[in-house]
């Protein structure tokens, strides 16, 4: 099957798509006719199932309307697109165990896929002819805002449908907060938890899923199951990092800290991709130094013929940065982005440890940029800048991100076949971003897949296509990148992995692949959950058509 975004093609793998037209719902289930024998049988017949069927009322949740699929046909990359037959509405996590419960009845049971803000980049949060959860259903109604903060246990205990936005307000009203945070905020978290949920904190505390301490998990068997390191936690383990494979995540028990109120905001410029790492590799070792440290490379072409306006430098920054670039020659100017934060108690000599340590750094003397913000400003960055873009149309467009875990080794290697190469001359819309994290902050029995070196860098390629051909162009650089590492040996994983194959999920999951084969046979047998990752192919729907009573 093909799907068209603009003039650009995706293919939607036959495994989930032959013979299943985009009909609404009639494709899946007979559903007047199993409702008419649970009424002549009576609901003893078919157990505890038809049970929940009866008291949830799990059929007129299921929308069909072609406003409500239309939506969910898409996501935030914009590049694939597959219709569900259906978008299913809950109201508590047990509404979640029926609908799986009811798929798992049909003779060919039809795949479920949750779905919080649809950020994904390669239709991850697709369900091609089948259904698709809105998980924010969950925070509607009688079961309210699900954010509850313990603090004598140091935790939130927060829905899966809750926005980290949402977390982070929740939170600071106890003076709180989570140690880790994605540049964006407004995701969910069973969305990022279902990664990994990486961020300028990480080398310090690890990715979120480091800083979970138990999760509510709706399988694929229809299971409400409590997971823990102490408690069913080849699951709990599992379902970090495990891109929605073996159930949905709908509360999670995050540990949190003492909150900053203000944040020192630093951005150094480098024009020598030696000394931007070693730099970032000083940082990520000194414990007492930055509190977040992140990097960017900015392109040359992008200063010198790109839009000459910035949230973090004024015009005239912009313009010595301009002047920087064409000085030295370089493909690319790096930052390294910091942050120290700082509260009333450590305001008066912020600015004293802040100049201690720039002194150890080599970045360009005089291109050091300071800025004073909350710490809610700080971490909010992200959503700021969306709005300016949604405002321009730049915003809900085509994004074919790529994004890289490259091992410490290696990363010059990288740096020298893709900035220097494959995109010298470039002036992508977007942002680019490459800084290190330490190993020792990860937990290998997640599912998440790392290098193997204590130190990795991600590299982010988060570019957008707004005007005509960008998509293609952009598709095609990625393609070379991932070509460059494959024949140098660069040992590259994937961020939000997207694989055309399941040898080629294989190759991804290494050591790992038969763990998290025997995770799915035993919480996801008939592999019907997150069908859009294309790890395991899941049965085909029927294609009876079908009368349905839902609205």
């Amino acid at each position: 099957m093909q799907v068209a975004n603009s003039s650009y093609t995706t293919h939607i793998p036959n495994i989930y798509c032959s013979n299943m037209p985009i009909a609404r719902f009639a494709t899946l289930l007979v559903v007047t006719g199993f409702l008419s024998t649970v009424g002549h049988l009576g609901a003893s017949a078919f157990g505890a199932l038809d049970d929940d069927l009866v008291a949830l009322d799990i059929v007129s949740k299921i929308h069909t309307d072609r406003s409500l699929t239309a939506r969910a046909s898409s996501d935030f990359g914009h590049i694939v697109e597959a219709a569900p037959n259906g978008v299913f509405h809950p109201v508590s996590p047990a509404d979640i165990a029926a609908l799986i419960r009811f798929s798992l009845y049909q003779q060919t049971p039809f795949t479920v896929a949750p779905r919080g803000k649809g950020h994904s980049s390669r239709g991850q949060a697709l369900a091609p002819g089948g259904i698709v959860v809105d998980m924010p259903s969950l925070g509607r109604g009688d079961h309210g805002h699900r954010v509850n903060v313990s603090i004598d246990g140091m935790y939130v205990d927060v829905g899966g449908e809750q926005l980290w936005f949402d977390v982070l307000h929740a939170t600071l009203k106890h003076g709180l907060t989570p140690r880790v945070w994605t540049d964006y905020l407004r995701i969910t978290v069973g969305g990022t938890l279902s990664n990994a949920g990486i961020g300028g904190q990480v080398f310090r505390h690890g990715p979120q899923i480091s800083n979970v301490r138990e999760l509510d998990v709706v399988t694929g068997t229809g299971d409400m199951i409590t997971c823990s390191p102490g408690n069913n936690s080849d699951l709990f383990y599992g379902a970090l990092g495990g891109l929605g494979q073996f159930g949905v995540i709908t509360r999670a028990r995050v540990g949190l800290e003492r909150a900053p109120k203000r944040v020192k905001w630093v951005r150094l410029a480098y024009t020598d991709v030696h000394q931007f790492t070693a730099d970032q590799e000083l940082l990520i070792s000194n414990g007492a130094g930055f509190d977040y440290v992140e990097g960017q490379v900015q392109l040359n072409r992008t200063l010198t013929e790109g839009r000459r306006s910035s949230s973090f430098f004024s015009a005239a920054e912009l313009a010595r940065l301009t002047e920087l670039a064409l000085g030295t020659g370089s493909s690319a100017v790096y930052y390294i982005e910091g942050a120290m934060y700082y509260d009333d108690g450590s305001a008066s000599t912020v600015d004293r440890k802040l100049e201690a340590l720039l002194e150890e750094l080599s970045f360009v003397p005089g291109f050091a940029f300071v800025r004073d913000a909350s710490y809610v400003q700080f971490l909010d960055r992200v959503g700021q800048e969306e709005q300016k873009l949604r405002s321009a149309g730049a915003w809900d467009v085509p994004h074919p991100w790529l994004n890289l875990f490259v091992p410490r080794s290696r990363i010059h290697d990288f740096a020298a076949g893709v900035f220097d190469g494959v995109l010298r001359g470039t002036r992508p819309v977007g942002l680019i971003l490459m800084y290190p994290m330490n190993r020792d902050r990860w937990d290998d029995r997640m599912t998440t897949v790392t290098p193997d070196e204590d130190v990795f860098y991600a590299v982010g390629l988060l570019r957008s296509a707004v005007a005509a051909g960008d998509l293609e162009r952009l598709e095609r650089e990625n393609e070379a990148v991932l070509g460059l590492c494959d024949r140098a040996g660069i040992g590259c994983k994937q961020y939000l992995p997207h694989h055309a194959s399941q040898d080629g999920w294989r190759r991804h999951f290494g050591a790992k692949w038969d763990r998290v084969a025997a995770l799915k046979a035993t919480y996801d047998p008939r592999a019907i959950l997150s069908p859009g990752q294309g790890i395991f192919p899941a049965a085909v729907a029927s294609t009876t058509p079908a009368t349905i009573t839902a609205s």
